[in-house]
This record gives C-alpha cells, sequence and structure tokens, in this order.
C-alpha cells in the first residue's frame, strides 16, 4: 500500500513543554515518510527547544512571530491554514489547548490553528493534576466537539481513565495516528457508518451474581478496528469488555444487559449504513432481580425462573424490511449442525451474510486470539482457515464491502 502520509503538508505547532524535544522525533518521522513539516512555535515553545535546530530538521523557517522582519514583512496564519493538509499540534500545554478552546487568538499558532480548514490534531502534555482538572477536561471536550482529534497515551481506549495521562503519546503513535487518518479517508468503507456490537451481555440475578457467558469482545474489537481503517465510522455497542480499540471509534455505547444492548442497537439502527452483531448475547435472563444479596443459608435449594430476552438479530432484521439499503450481518457460535442451524438463522433474521464458527473447532470461539470461520449467505457457503481475529475481521469485512457495493 503506498505511503498514506507521502506529499503531505503538515504544519506542526509546537508549545512551552518539557515534551518539546520530542517534536524532532516527530519531525524526522514524517519527513522520513514523505511529509513536508513547517513549524510554528509559540514564544515560550523556543525557552525549550531552538528554532535553529526545528529549522535544521525541517529545511524551512521556523514561524514564531506574526511578522518575521522589522520591515514589515508578515507571516500569513491564513495562507499557512491553507496551506496544510493537517496541523498537529504535539505537545499542546493546558495554556495552548484552552487558548484553542476558547478562540484567544494571542500567538501565531493560535492564529493559524483558528484559520485552519485541515483536520487538526492534538497530542496534550502536562503533569497528571493539571490534565485531571475539570478546566482541562472542559477544554479538550470542547476542542472534540469542534472536530478536533485528540492523542493521548492510550489512544483508542474507550474508559476515560485519568491513569497515565497528562504525558504526551509517543512520536511513533502519533506519526501512526496521522497514517491511519489519511490511509482511511481513501478505504473502501469511506463515509460509511458501521455499527458493531461486541462482548457478552450480564444477567442479574441479585446485586452481586448475574448469568453471562465467556465472550471476550476480541472478535468484535478487531472488526472495530479492521471498519476504522477502511475509512468507516464505527459505533461501537460493548458488553462488559476490559479491551481498547487500535482505531478511534466515531461512538462508543458501553452496556451490561440485553435489554440495554436492545435499546442501544434499536436506537443506534437509522444511523448505520451496517449491522454487525458480533455480541454473544444472553438468549435468557431472570424473571425478577433479588434487590439484595441471596443467602446460601437461608434459601438452601434455589431456582432460578427465566423469561427470553428480546432477540436483537430478528428485530433489526424486521427493522430492516424498511430500509432495505442496509446491512445485516450476523454471528452463529454452534455446537451441533451448525450449517444447518446458521442457514435457519441467515433466513429468519433477514441477514444479508451469517458469519459461523464452531466450538468443535480447536482455536475458534471465545476468549482465543484465534478464530476459523466461514460466511454463508444466499450464494452458498465459504470456509476460511483458522487466523487471527484480526485476519478474520479483515475477511469478513471484505466481503461486507462486497455486500455494500452491491446493495
Amino acid at each position: 500500500m503506498a505511503n498514506p502520509l507521502k506529499g503531505k503538508k503538515i504544519v506542526l505547532g509546537i508549545t512551552g513543554s518539557i515534551a518539546a524535544y520530542k517534536a524532532c522525533y516527530i519531525i524526522r518521522g514524517l519527513i522520513k515518510r514523505g511529509a513536508e513539516v513547517q513549524v510554528v512555535i509559540t514564544p515560550a515553545g523556543k525557552e525549550f527547544i531552538t528554532p535553529i535546530t526545528l529549522s535544521a530538521l525541517t529545511s524551512k523557517p521556523v514561524i514564531s512571530e506574526f511578522f518575521a522582519q522589522r520591515d514589515g514583512t508578515w507571516n500569513s496564519h491564513v495562507d499557512l491554514g491553507l496551506w496544510a493538509d493537517a496541523m498537529l499540534i504535539a505537545p499542546a500545554t493546558a495554556s495552548t489547548i484552552g487558548k484553542m478552546a476558547n478562540g484567544i487568538a494571542d500567538n501565531m499558532l493560535i492564529t493559524t490553528y483558528l484559520s485552519a480548514k485541515a483536520p487538526v490534531f492534538v497530542a496534550p502534555a502536562m503533569d497528571l493534576d493539571m490534565y485531571a482538572h475539570p478546566s482541562t477536561q472542559k477544554n479538550l471536550e470542547t476542542l472534540r466537539s469542534y472536530g478536533n482529534h485528540i492523542i493521548e497515551p492510550g489512544t483508542g481506549e474507550l474508559a476515560s481513565h485519568l491513569v497515565g495521562k497528562g504525558r504526551m503519546e509517543e512520536p511513533d503513535v502519533i506519526i501512526r495516528r496521522l497514517e491511519e487518518f489519511f490511509a482511511a479517508k481513501d478505504g473502501d468503507l469511506a463515509g460509511k457508518t458501521i455499527m458493531i456490537t461486541t462482548g457478552p451481555t450480564y444477567e442479574k440475578i441479585d446485586p452481586v451474581r448475574f448469568i453471562g457467558n465467556y465472550s471476550s469482545g476480541k472478535m468484535g474489537f478487531a472488526l472495530a478496528d479492521e471498519c476504522a481503517a477502511r475509512g468507516a465510522r464505527v459505533i461501537l455497542v460493548s458488553g462488559p469488555v476490559q479491551l481498547r480499540t487500535h482505531y478511534p471509534v466515531y461512538r462508543y455505547f458501553g452496556v451490561e444487559s440485553a435489554g440495554e444492548m436492545f435499546e442501544a442497537a434499536t436506537s443506534l439502527f437509522d444511523d448505520a449504513d451496517a449491522v454487525i452483531m458480533a455480541a454473544a448475547v444472553a438468549d435468557y435472563t431472570p424473571e425478577q432481580v433479588a434487590d439484595r444479596k441471596i443467602k446460601r443459608e437461608k434459601t438452601g435449594d434455589m431456582s432460578l425462573n427465566l423469561k427470553p430476552t428480546r432477540d436483537i438479530a430478528a428485530h433489526l432484521g424486521e427493522m430492516k424490511k424498511q430500509h432495505p439499503g442496509k446491512v445485516l450481518v450476523g454471528f452463529a457460535l454452534e455446537t451441533n449442525d451448525e450449517q444447518h442451524n446458521a442457514e435457519d438463522k441467515l433466513n429468519r433474521k433477514n441477514l444479508d451474510f451469517i458469519v459461523l464458527n464452531s466450538l468443535n473447532d480447536k482455536g475458534a470461539g471465545f476468549r482465543y486470539d484465534t478464530n476459523k470461520i466461514s460466511i454463508i449467505d444466499r450464494n452458498g457457503k465459504k470456509d476460511y482457515p483458522l487466523k487471527s481475529k484480526a485476519e478474520v475481521a479483515a475477511d469478513i469485512v471484505d466481503h461486507l464491502a462486497e455486500v455494500m457495493k452491491r446493495e
């Protein structure tokens, strides 16, 4: 595949942080990949790294002030903002993030940012207390709402934990985010929105016990990464898992029960061009949930009365009849009569195709890093060998892209 950064024009904004030295590694990495880099540095940034060093790396004069000389020659932030294919601010201090969020244009970097028509990437750099402060978090949320890409340590992490945050992400990860962005723009799913359900569901018995299954969510998260890598906006609806995506997702919804997953999936259906239902959703849930922990010594034998959960795939299949252009993909994990059961599910639930995997295949199913699948549609069945779940995700999304082209 062609280098997605080749020929790209990148404005690199550097601010007054101890992490400013890492900008040298970013510049070298970008130029090595064929990008053209123009540095814009704040006055405080020059206290940490010299413009001479940066100019030597980029082969361009470093821009810091509005006026380049005292004879009236000035640097046009508007032209610079229009020149760029992307603007990257790394490191971005709390002060600069605050100015960006509130439009305080008191230096060349901020005015360039406000004039930029290209996507903007921001790599925060500060101590943890500053990062965790509500004002910083509010400013970061404001930047996200403006469409800026925030690059933090643990890129792709879905939870908003503050552990390890604040420190600027490593240069190679920052560069990879830019590569991923430009590669995705030209992907075969660019402009499409894909909803993926994944993980297990937990059906409560009492406040500390539940009925669940062994699903790890690994297959669904691999699918989310593959779709995002091809340019899709990914809506990820996940049961309780301890995973993160490598690529950022468009929207993330964490759920616990089958009922919560049903509500999320059906409410988001209209927003999606395709839905991949990779979650292991409970078929039954307790009729009653105790509001206190059930004590064994008081109950002795215990029976649970279960009721069916609402069938997400069947309901979306019915909704699809009113939206024939949408694509529905199901999963079938079987232990016997595998193909017959999968074909029956395909037809009953109005799916476009179904991914079959059997617990009888070694290395396939729950908790493994590998999977062995067959893809079944109304034209037949195609078998695949045992592969990593990332490779399996690519096979599934290949088939999805083909189906979406025909719709």
